[in-house]
């Protein structure tokens, strides 16, 4: 097949490559998912030791982690544990609550 079938030739006297046309309809590539924050609050319920094992447990944070965020809530009222899509900070959402710790959600942007 000679190259001449791909090229347009362009009235300057240059060539261009042919681009294929999309077909219509077809799907776009996955977006990522808008980012939400999972805060921990601070309560007087809890013991600190209970706090960082569910933490750890619930969580992708090792305990050395757990347990900065557990001192920053307790010092500040509230301390940012991750950042993930809203279905799963949900589900972190409700994890905690099932422990007794107060944990809230909201858009990282």
């Amino acid at each position: 097949m000679p190259d001449d079938d791909k090229k347009v030739h362009l009235p300057s006297g240059g060539a261009a490559t042919k681009e294929k046309p999309k077909p219509q309809g077809q799907p776009k590539p996955p977006q990522p998912l808008p980012p939400w924050k999972v805060l921990l609050h601070n309560d007087d319920k809890n013991d600190m030791v209970f706090v960082i094992e569910s933490i750890v447990s619930l969580t992708p944070l090792n305990e050395q982690a757990a347990l900065v965020r557990m001192k920053e809530a307790h010092d500040t009222g509230v301390a940012l544990l991750l950042v993930t899509h809203k279905e799963r900070a949900e589900l972190y959402q409700e994890q905690f609550q099932t422990k007794g710790l107060t944990v809230t959600i909201e858009p990282a942007e």
